[in-house]
């Protein structure tokens, strides 16, 4: 049998790309030499290695200095990533049927945990920026309004920052939660490393959130599936918790991750590691300036005329180039450049930095974007909004995704139930859900993402032109 993927993947090692992505390492080997230590450290829960499962010992000790070092009442280190500890908190502060109050531009592990919990979801939508094309953030007041008329949401669910480092009011958000008696989940994974630094916006648990959800790999130098679940406040039931995560968590849980997870962490409390973020963001601050300094490029910082962008992360350089859409400038940075970015959207592309980057990797991000910018031919880009459809709920999520289902193609599909989510991934956000319908304006968004180069999830099919509807 032939190695596809490990070929390509010793390729990429010879490549030696530039990483504005994720894993939050970089693809450096500078915390430890994993090379001494893998296999062997591959192990199970033998004698000594303790239980990720029902931690008594040596992981328990290892969680219990994480809360200590983020702050929480407790933390739990997650092996399947954010998705798992997402279906595992949800799971904790819930019961089947109970009605959510959810940002819609959340993550597709949001929704999948919604299918698996059964739960009914009343969505708030982000601002739409429609002068710099960017969803920004959520309006306490919008908050406060429905948990007044709806008495019966039990959660709120919040992404803080989103994936272009947009942070809403979140500690006054919690304030509001938290007068009507509600619990405040936040989906925190783009943002673990804010803990650190009091020049980034404050973390989600200290602004008051009851339980958190991090992605340790997104922006720490920890490996890819590594997240912690962080316990706020006594408003979350601890031993539902433990339940929930033998439930959503495999038996077969992995020490390198528990390790790395460890190491990651125990990493970010060294002065060396607060050193080193402080550069970083010195090092984004220079970069962003240079970058704006250049013909046809403009990177996104917030606007203040945007009530609803309380803060900024920019550790994520969201920047674009005139007469360029996002995803050529994304491909062309990695085919001239061998420069690999984040993601892209119509208009932006996103640089996704850590501490881990160094300034040569920032030099020649700058320097690329420049040569593009000289070079690149304008093309006329037809001025769009991204902004989100608000579709109609005709089902509950969870019934239109375990009813009986059929292909159609994408052009039939209009005005039937969708029985799947449809996703631009990244970043992973839905456009649509089992249980809505699908409308016209959706069939033109995907179209017209499809043929801009936005890489479509959920759709069936050779040419991806067939979507599953409620039968």
């Amino acid at each position: 049998m032939k190695t596809p993927v490990f070929d390509a993947l010793k390729k990429l090692m010879e490549e030696d790309s530039v990483f504005f992505h994720m894993p939050g390492h970089k693809g450096k080997n500078s915390l430890i030499n994993w090379g001494e230590y893998i296999p062997k450290i591959d192990t199970t829960e033998t004698y000594g290695m303790d239980n990720l499962l029902d931690p008594r010992g040596i992981i328990q000790e290892s969680e219990e200095l994480a809360a200590k070092l983020f702050g929480a009442k407790s933390t739990h280190y997650g092996v399947n990533g954010s998705t798992g500890s997402i279906y595992i908190a949800l799971a904790t502060i819930t019961k089947p049927g109970n009605k959510i109050l959810v940002q819609r531009n959340c993550h597709k592990a949001v929704y999948n945990a919604m299918i698996l919990n059964r739960l009914n979801p009343i969505y708030m939508y982000p601002n739409y920026n429609e002068e710099y094309h960017v969803m920004t953030g959520i309006d306490p007041k919008e908050i406060d309004e429905i948990l007044t008329d709806d008495k019966e949401i039990k959660v709120v669910v919040l992404t803080y920052p989103n994936y272009y480092g947009v942070c809403s009011d979140l500690e006054e958000i919690a304030n509001v939660v938290h007068k009507h008696n509600r619990i405040l989940m936040v989906d925190e994974a783009h943002g673990p490393h804010m803990t650190f630094s009091n020049r980034l916006p404050k973390s989600a648990l200290e602004c008051g959130a009851d339980i958190v959800i991090h992605s340790t790999h997104k922006t720490l130098p920890s490996f890819t599936q590594t997240s912690m679940i962080h316990i706020g406040s006594d408003r979350v039931d601890l031993n539902k918790l433990k339940d929930r995560f033998q439930l959503y968590t495999t038996t077969s849980p992995s020490y390198l991750f528990t390790a790395s997870n460890e190491i990651a962490v125990a990493y970010m409390d060294t002065e060396e590691a607060k050193k080193k973020l402080e550069w970083n963001i010195d090092k984004c601050e220079e970069t962003i300036k240079r970058l704006n300094a250049i013909d046809r490029v403009f990177v996104f910082t917030g606007d203040e005329s945007d009530k609803t962008i309380f803060a900024k992360d920019n550790t994520k350089i969201l920047f674009r180039i005139e007469g360029m859409k996002g995803a050529k400038v994304k491909k062309q940075l990695y085919e001239k450049y061998n420069i690999r970015l984040e993601m892209t959207d119509y208009y932006y592309a996103l640089a996704l930095t850590s501490l881990m980057n160094e300034d040569e990797d920032y030099e020649k991000l700058i320097s690329a974007v420049e040569d593009l910018a000289k070079s690149a031919p304008l093309e006329d880009i037809y001025p769009v909004s991204i902004n989100m459809p608000e579709p109609k709920i005709v089902k509950p999520i969870y019934e239109a995704y375990h009813g009986e289902k059929k292909q159609r193609e994408l052009k039939d599909s209009i005005g039937r139930i969708s029985a799947t989510s449809i996703i631009p991934y990244p970043p992973g956000v839905p456009l649509i859900v089992p249980g809505e319908e699908i409308t016209r304006e959706l069939y033109d968004q995907i179209t017209f993402l499809m043929e801009n180069g936005i890489e479509i999830v959920g759709l069936m099919g050779y040419n991806k032109d067939r979507l599953v509807v409620v039968e």
